[in-house]
């Protein structure tokens, strides 16, 4: 195999790692979401989503750009052989985390109060906020941990860690959110409002969990570390610079790489947190009470976007990988290469975007009733409508990666910010004009996305001359999809008919879906082997389709 042929496979194999990682700590958020939920309540969702949700914007105004931003100059500095200049790099990331992470938590602790009754019209959620505060401390190290790794080529510390975190979190948020949700409605019931408490002191809980997860997979990252350290040093002692940056010059070029990255994920990503403040705030102005706004909100954060939220990490995952890869071939001037990467990862991320949102917009229902018990219309609605959001955030967020890899970080800040403008715009008008309530956050957020992927696109296209192949990356696999979503209708409703159990019906829809979306691939020529190798189990499904003759 050429030396080019292989590092593509390997970008492809270590944007694997971390995707696979990713979605098995979606599926693990999603499971103990399900206990969580019914011990919680909608409300209590609803005060769970509305302090993560304020949490994670303190995250990435303090941290989250962190990994990104460490990642690529570490991977930038290890191509040049100055690992002296990238363990520096490493360090004076730690004093910034360090320092921001103690003020966002800080800032949290002491202005919960304020951000929960006036921002966000949700009082009570300031348990499970006030609870958070020590996560952010935690996440800007174990951040600055993983993107070391990261730039140094190698994403098993990062994937391994968010398993950790995972599994530590769901155990610790269930059981602390069902021995505070008790103590709860204790305290409710001397204050006249028993189930109220329950349900914030249990959001309160699960927040617990998301602390405990965090502290675990620093634990790990951190004896990773000190492992890895005396082979880290062995390596410094072939540093090829000739000059050691100073720990000014390192802040500043961490603060530099920083901000851009900073406004473009904080735009992004702050959507979210405007999209609850302007839906309850309009919501109250049409004469919604709290409660039925806090239910449908609640719905919203935690049944859709935790379902929708599945098939994106795998965007994020692979976007994360590639910015240090596109960074070093970028680097290297290596335009060829940078362009193959480029389509290999839209590729990747459509085959599987794809069928993603046709199966959860055909199987919403059922998929609901499976995993939350919940036959309701609305949040079955919220997901066909929003089902393919799924395909336009999947490409945006890996496309903001892909412009951060080649140095144009400006780029995603300035679409972002455009975008996030008429967004606003179009959730007021759906809410004002049309009163489509929580829809109407649904549908602005689709809207979002989309118009997400067509700038970044055009700025791919502009500053790497690039034009991306359509057939095999968007034709097929969509016409693989839509077979594939008649299939399982077709497959689920005569099930229903038969057996009339949703479990069994749905679990034999979703493996026929797969079965028929997999054969239609291979036998259209979607993917070749050379591109199946770089898959989780590549060669046992290569090996698979040739004994079937699919290729």
């Amino acid at each position: 195999m050429s030396k080019t042929k292989k590092s593509e496979s390997n970008f492809l194999v270590q944007g694997s790692i971390l995707a696979v990682a990713s979605i098995i700590s979606r599926i693990i958020g999603l499971l103990y979401r399900i206990p969580l939920k019914s011990i919680i309540g909608d409300i209590g969702n609803d005060y769970y989503g509305t302090a993560m949700e304020i949490y994670s914007i303190l995250l990435l105004i303090s941290s989250y750009s962190l990994p990104l931003s460490v990642s690529k100059l570490v991977s930038t500095r290890v191509a040049k052989g100055q690992r002296k200049n990238a363990y520096r790099i490493f360090k004076g990331a730690l004093i910034f985390a360090t320092i921001s992470g103690a003020i966002a938590g800080l800032i949290v602790y002491f202005g919960a109060d304020i951000i929960t009754t006036y921002i966000v019209r949700t009082p009570l959620s300031i348990f499970a906020l006030q609870v958070l505060s020590p996560t952010l401390f935690i996440v800007a190290v174990l951040g600055v941990i993983r993107g070391f790794f990261q730039g140094m080529g190698t994403m098993m510390p990062s994937a391994v860690s968010q398993l950790i975190e995972q599994v530590v979190n769901a155990a610790i948020s269930v059981w602390t959110a069902y021995m505070l949700y008790q103590y709860g409605s204790k305290i409710g019931a001397v204050l006249g409002n028993p189930s109220t408490y329950a349900e914030a002191y249990g959001a309160a809980g699960g927040t617990i969990g998301t602390g405990a997860g965090a502290f675990g997979a620093l634990l790990f990252t951190l004896f990773v570390l000190l492992a890895y350290r005396p082979k880290y040093r062995k390596m410094s002692q072939r540093d090829k610079g000739k000059n050691v940056e100073s720990y000014g010059t390192v802040l500043y070029v961490l603060v530099i790489t920083i901000i851009p990255v900073l406004l473009s994920t904080t735009i992004y990503n702050i959507t979210s947190f405007l999209d609850m403040g302007a839906f309850k705030q309009i919501a109250a102005f049409q004469g919604y009470q709290a409660k039925e706004y806090s239910t449908m909100w609640g719905i919203y954060v935690g049944e859709y976007k935790v379902l929708v939220n599945v098939p994106i990490a795998i965007a994020s995952s692979l976007s994360a990988s590639s910015v240090p890869s596109l960074s070093t071939a970028f680097a290297a001037k290596d335009i060829a290469q940078v362009k193959r990467k480029v389509a290999y990862s839209i590729r990747f991320i459509m085959v599987i975007a794809i069928p993603c949102a046709v199966g959860m917009g055909v199987l919403a229902s059922p998929i609901l009733q499976l995993l939350f018990q919940d036959s309701r219309e609305l949040p079955a609605r919220m997901m066909q409508i929003g089902a393919v959001s799924i395909v336009f955030y999947s490409l945006s967020t890996l496309s903001n990666g892909i412009l951060q890899g080649i140095n144009r970080m400006n780029i995603p800040v300035r679409n972002a910010a455009i975008t996030l403008v008429l967004h606003i715009g179009v959730l007021a008008a759906l809410m004002y004009g049309l009163d489509l309530n929580i829809y109407a956050v649904v549908w602005a957020n689709t809207f979002f996305s989309f118009v997400m992927c067509i700038l970044n696109g055009l700025a791919i296209k502009k500053y790497l001359k690039y034009r991306q192949e359509v057939p095999r990356t968007f034709i097929i696999p969509g016409i693989s999809a839509v077979v594939m979503g008649a299939a399982v209708y077709g497959i689920y409703y005569f099930l229903m008919k038969t057996v009339k159990i949703n479990a069994v019906s749905t679990f034999v829809s979703i493996l026929v879906g797969v079965c028929v979306y997999g054969i239609l691939l291979l036998l259209l020529r979607g993917l070749r082997e050379n591109e199946l190798r770089s898959f989780p189990m590549g060669n046992l499904i290569i090996k698979i389709a040739k004994k079937l003759h699919l290729m």
